[in-house]
């Protein structure tokens, strides 16, 4: 039997102002969302992989968060890190439906 994924309305594209991040919940997850400078909108975990600090209070420059816990630095528009480059943050996909900005989890995470 094949694992149920669900799509998780979290915010409206008048949450989240281009350029912007912002810290949202699908059920208990926190999610990080991102309207990059291109329009698009990136959906990841909402902590930091480092130490569990929320992201959405960091600083975003040119596309690039600054956690603002420790400083890590994490590339928005893939989820690479940057400094340091050995850590990633786990992405989710993401869809617009109308104005609602939704996001795919596993079924048992929320």
């Amino acid at each position: 039997m094949g694992e149920t994924l669900a799509w998780t309305p979290v915010a409206t594209v008048d949450d989240l102002w281009e350029g912007e991040v912002g810290a949202f919940y699908a059920g208990d997850q926190p999610i990080l969302l991102a309207h990059l400078r291109t329009g698009e909108i990136r959906a990841y975990e909402g902590t930091c992989p480092h130490a569990g600090f929320p992201l959405g209070d960091g600083d975003v420059v040119d596309d690039i968060l600054t956690c603002s816990a420790h400083s890590w630095e994490f590339d928005l528009t893939t989820g690479d890190g940057v400094n340091p480059p050995s850590c990633r943050l786990r992405s989710y996909p993401v869809r617009r439906d109308g104005d609602q900005i939704a996001v795919q989890l596993k079924g048992d995470n929320i």
